[in-house]
């Protein structure tokens, strides 16, 4: 039997011979270099009496047709193609889209009707994601969201600033509350921000780059700011890793002092310990600011949080939440969970 026969073929063209045969559907993913299938499905199409593929423009049709296997461009209903399996043999099919779902579920009724010799049925895995595979597509949609989106076409860095600081606070947030469906979906959202900035700079008249610009930037400097991993030097506690962190950041950013860099227009404690951390990692041993106020209170309540370990911005939004259900008591009303 020949693959155009199969093509055109209804299911009374194709009478039953001895033998139910075998049907090998064959998945491959859209995010992996088409022609980078795995070594069993070579075999499986090598060895296949015939190919089929719904889809003409299936992206791995022409390296299947360069490597010699035929290929013909078929939907087969789940009768025809047990039939064209009768005879022992083994038809492969492309799989597009998610899997063929209308041809599993019809072989799946026929199986369920008792009335059929069923052939062996394999789901074989031609090619699979690797991780981070799913940050292609967003980076796809991220491209076609700022071509036609009227919206989010005409946004600029300056614009969306603000969102960056408060999907980074609905971060923190869901981190305390303890929910895991929500730090999904805000990890999402800080993610968002990082592909559409990147998908804005490649815009730029004189100095673009793109979102594998800033994933390079970054794996570039984590190589780097990590030899105990990557390299020679050792690391016994974390301690060390941050001292070493600290020293080769200055190096790169070739900073006189260690107070660069600390951006002055985060919230006050979180400013105060993060100064605090840099003098004491640094073996700066500086006096506190005397002098009289709330402002110099919460200095010293910031720096002595730091020194015990402690995040005095997490530690006093979680004493609000106590002080915010404490609020709505009085009032009469029940306290939110989180």
């Amino acid at each position: 039997m020949g693959y155009v026969r199969i093509v055109n073929a209804s299911s009374s063209d194709l009478a039953p011979m001895a033998g139910p045969g075998r049907i090998v559907l064959l998945t491959t993913s859209h995010r992996v270099a088409p022609g980078l299938l795995s070594w069993p499905a070579w075999q499986a199409l090598r060895a296949a009496d015939a190919v089929l593929c719904a889809d003409g423009a299936h992206p791995q049709l022409p390296y299947l047709r360069e490597a010699g296997i035929a290929v013909a461009q078929a939907s087969p209903a789940a009768q025809e193609l047990v039939d064209a399996c009768a005879g022992g043999r083994t038809v492969v099919v492309v799989a597009t889209g998610e899997g063929e779902p209308a041809l599993t579920d019809g072989l799946a009724r026929l199986a369920g009707s008792g009335r059929v010799a069923m052939p062996e049925l394999e789901l074989l895995p031609a090619s699979y994601d690797l991780p981070g595979a799913r940050l292609l597509d967003l980076v796809q949609v991220m491209d076609r969201i700022r071509v036609e989106c009227p919206w989010s076409s005409r946004q600029t860095h300056e614009g969306l600033a603000k969102y960056g600081i408060e999907e980074a606070y609905e971060l923190v947030e869901a981190i305390e509350a303890g929910d895991r469906e929500e730090l999904r979906e805000e990890l999402g959202d800080v993610l968002l921000q990082v592909v559409f900035h990147s998908r804005i700079a490649e815009e730029h008249p004189d100095a673009p780059f793109s979102v594998d610009d800033v994933a390079g930037g970054i794996v570039a400097k984590l190589v780097h700011r990590h030899p105990h991993v990557f390299g020679d030097e050792k690391a016994e506690t974390p301690e060390d890793v941050k001292e070493h962190w600290l020293r080769t950041k200055a190096e790169e950013k070739r900073r006189t002092s260690v107070t660069e860099g600390v951006p002055l227009g985060q919230p006050g404690l979180a400013l105060a310990a993060k100064l605090a951390s840099r003098a004491r990692t640094a073996g700066l041993d500086v006096p506190l600011p005397r002098g009289e106020g709330v402002g110099y209170e919460l200095l010293a309540l910031a720096v002595r949080a730091e020194a015990a370990g402690v995040d005095p911005e997490a530690a006093l939004r979680a004493v609000a939440r106590v002080y915010r259900d404490a609020i709505r008591q009085a009032e009469g009303t029940a306290p939110e969970q989180g």
